[in-house]
């Protein structure tokens, strides 16, 4: 049988003990608590603005505005969840228990980032400006969907230390 060397117990969940404790301590859980469903209203309205758009041809700026805002909000809340990753895990990104949700942040990133520089730029015609924004919510909603799992699987790990 291997012994375990170093400050990490073993184990078969989400968090250890001192990561939990960790988590539940710092206001940067309640930041990520309050950004996520803000982050869902503001796509849920851009999506809706974007769809309207691409159905009728009006709506643009608004479309655009809010995708804009929506990317604004995306990159708030990796940031802040970077900064909650370090003090829950001690790294800043790809901490085992959340690698491949930040492998896909990184993809949602990039989506929407390329939009932004489709728009800054020109470089693409409206309506393929907005298939990128499409592109990028479709990946938010997996990467959304991934986080959703995630805090299920850590409150039935808490129910059941319980």
């Amino acid at each position: 049988m291997a012994s375990h060397h170093g400050s990490t117990p073993p184990t078969t969940g989400l968090y250890t003990p001192d990561q939990r404790a960790r988590r539940d301590g710092t206001v940067w859980t309640l930041v990520q608590g309050i950004l996520a469903p803000v982050q869902f209203l503001v796509f849920l309205v851009s999506l809706a603005l974007v769809l309207r758009y691409l159905w009728t041809g009006e709506g643009y700026m608004a479309a655009t505005i809010s995708i804009i805002v929506k990317t604004g909000v995306l990159y708030t809340i990796m940031v802040t969840g970077a900064i909650w990753e370090k003090i829950v895990f001690g790294q800043y990104l790809f901490a085992p228990a959340f690698f491949w949700e930040d492998v896909i942040s990184f993809g949602v990133i990039a989506l929407h980032t390329l939009y932004l520089w489709a728009v800054w730029t020109g470089a693409l015609p409206p309506t393929e400006q907005m298939v990128i924004a499409l592109a990028a919510y479709l990946a938010y909603v997996v990467n959304a969907g991934q986080f959703l799992w995630k805090l299920r699987m850590a409150r039935l790990q808490s129910e059941g230390r319980a």
